[in-house]
């Protein structure tokens, strides 16, 4: 089966096998609403444009800042087993999986949006008094309570990375010139400076977030889907297909 190409999709060079699309999704942050909202996009595309495989791919930081983050894993994990999705693991949920195994860790987690996470759980930290928190033991044990166990299962779920083809995906980037299967994890969550301001060519033409632009930024050698949807309101999806990619 071999779908029309729309119109306005764009030429990369790279491809993906015959009989794939990917739908890549930068970060959601919390944004339950734009997930939905780009979910139901990727079934209209799929009726419109029926494909024998169909790969959906999130590229992390699913948690934080934005007021829903509960709510983004509840669809994620859905999709995950529904849909097959594959869901990357984010720098994000990195930080959540540390504060589940160690309370000291909030110390760094809560300085990049830990605490509408636990509002979105139910654990209430007052905005306004957030320099005399619950110590670190007493709000562990209360987000354990309210964190759900199919949560904890699909933070085990997360990847590190995927490849298709010519293309891999990443959550934050990757160093330049080390290879793929050497690559260090805490650059694939955290990666910013070396990667965005390379124009090596990698071994594969990388998609990833973590770092937000206005627009899908699309260089020669990456492309960078993290729109800030958390405060742009704009959550970017985009479907890629033999050696076209489509922001849907």
């Amino acid at each position: 089966m071999r779908s029309e190409i729309p119109e306005n999709s764009r030429p990369i060079r790279a491809s993906i096998p015959p009989d794939i699309r990917i739908y890549a999704v930068g970060d959601i942050h919390g944004r339950a609403d734009l997930l939905y909202e780009i979910t139901q996009r990727i079934e209209d595309d799929l009726r419109r444009r029926p494909i024998k495989h169909a790969i959906e791919i999130y590229l992390g930081d699913y948690i934080d800042r934005g007021p829903d983050s509960k709510g983004v894993i509840d669809q994620l994990a859905v999709r995950l087993v529904q849909k097959r999705a594959l869901c990357l693991r984010g720098n994000h949920e990195a930080l959540l999986a540390a504060f589940l195994h160690d309370p000291a860790a909030i110390n760094h987690w809560s300085q990049l949006g830990a605490w509408e996470t636990f509002a979105s759980y139910g654990v209430s930290v007052d905005p306004a008094n957030r320099s005399r928190i619950m110590a670190p033991a007493d709000l562990h044990r209360s987000f354990l309570k309210a964190f759900p166990r199919t949560h904890e299962l699909f933070l085990q779920c997360l990847r590190n990375s995927f490849c298709c083809g010519d293309y891999l995906f990443v959550h934050a980037g990757i160093q330049p010139g080390i290879p793929i299967e050497s690559q260090k994890l805490d650059d694939l969550l955290w990666i910013r400076g070396e990667f965005l301001n390379s124009t090596h060519v990698h071994e594969k033409y990388v998609v990833h977030g973590h770092t937000p632009v206005d627009h899908p930024d699309i260089r020669s050698n990456r492309i960078n889907i993290d729109t800030g949807a958390w405060i742009s309101g704009i959550l970017t999806c985009v479907a890629i297909e033999g050696e076209t990619l489509l922001v849907l």
